[in-house]
């Protein structure tokens, strides 16, 4: 993964739901709005945090898929 956006979303992410989920997670939210990781820009972020609080709610809880969220959105 080359793209540095992709690559600190997984940053923020590992920590919570580990490695693998990490990238997939970023995988599957990138493909979600049409894009692939190394395509996402800044103005992605909003729209992948979103889904991401939405998704990881299911693994980590609201609190923490909230909290996860705003880092992302934060990345910007």
């Amino acid at each position: 993964m080359s793209n540095i956006l992709a690559e600190r979303i997984e940053e923020v992410l590992r920590p919570i739901v580990g490695t693998v989920l990490a990238t997939v997670s970023v995988d599957l939210e990138s493909k979600r709005i049409g894009k692939d990781p190394e395509t996402i820009t800044r103005l992605d972020l909003p729209v992948i945090a979103d889904n991401l609080s939405q998704q990881l709610r299911l693994v980590v809880g609201p609190d923490l898929a909230t909290s996860a969220a705003q880092r992302v959105r934060d990345l910007a």
